[in-house]
Formats: structure tokens, C-alpha cells, sequence
């Protein structure tokens, strides 16, 4: 269960982080907290699986690399089994269920073009299963915000 403190802290670090020499220090002053004890709760708040992330967004293909919304129909008494083969690889960002006959989407994340190709071949190498990919045709930036 998460307190005030907790919600705060989510709901202002969703916003950005500070880019200066002491970010934890001028983060927990917005927040009326030491920087010692801002880190103590983020690091309780993803040991607790209430975050599961805290760190940079990296646009790749501003980087020079490429990323690749891909799908994947896998027959349900494999799903965990590649699932687990697919979060595996370290080009995969994001791995969600749907209930529809594409039942995987993931998001590949390579640090070249080149990589989409190599990443898509591994994954069908190793699950004997076909990959579908969806590149980005246009980005759009919605802003997306969770408040707690």
C-alpha cells in the first residue's frame, strides 16, 4: 500500500527529473524530502512492484537505432514458455497478453536498423513461431500520465 508521500512522488517523477548536478537532492526538496530518503522510497516502491521502472525514456531511432511494434499468435500452452523466451532477449522493451489471435505484442528495441532483423529472427529461431512487425509510420506524443 502506498501513502500521500508515495502518490507524490509518482505523480511528480512522471513529469520529468531534474538535470542538474544533485537531481535527488532538488526532486525531494519539491517533495519536503531529503535526497537520501527520496531514493530510500523508490527503491521501495520498485521492490514492492508498486513502480516497475525508474530511469530514462531513449526515443532509439533519435540515437541512431530502431524500435518495432512486433506480434505474435502463440498457441496458449506455449504462451509462458515463449513469453518467457521473448523477455529474455535484451531488444525487447514491453511484453503484453491480449486476448485476440495475435495474443503477444512487444516492442523491439535494436541499436540499428539492421538489429529489428536480427532480433525478429532470433525470437522465430528459438519459438519456431512467425513474427509479425508493425514499424512506425508516425509518431505521435500523447503525454500519457498515471496518476496515483
Amino acid at each position: 500500500m502506498i501513502d500521500a508521500i508515495d502518490r507524490a512522488i509518482i505523480n511528480l517523477l512522471q513529469e520529468g527529473f531534474p538535470v542538474v548536478e544533485h537531481p535527488f537532492a532538488e526532486a525531494g526538496a519539491q517533495l519536503g524530502l531529503a535526497s537520501d530518503a527520496l531514493i530510500e522510497r523508490i527503491g521501495e516502491l520498485l521492490a514492492s512492484g508498486v513502480a516497475t521502472r525508474f530511469g530514462p525514456m531513449y526515443n532509439a531511432d533519435r540515437l541512431g537505432g530502431a524500435f518495432c511494434l512486433c506480434a505474435m499468435a502463440v498457441p496458449a500452452e506455449r504462451f509462458d514458455e515463449v513469453a518467457a523466451t521473448v523477455n529474455a532477449m535484451p531488444e525487447v522493451a514491453h511484453n503484453y497478453e491480449r486476448n485476440h489471435a495475435l495474443n503477444m505484442w512487444f516492442v523491439l528495441a535494436t541499436e540499428t536498423e539492421d538489429g529489428i532483423a536480427d532480433a525478429v529472427k532470433a525470437i522465430e529461431d528459438a519459438t519456431a513461431l512467425p513474427v509479425l512487425e508493425f514499424p512506425k509510420l508516425e509518431e505521435y506524443f500523447i503525454g500519457f500520465r498515471v496518476a496515483a
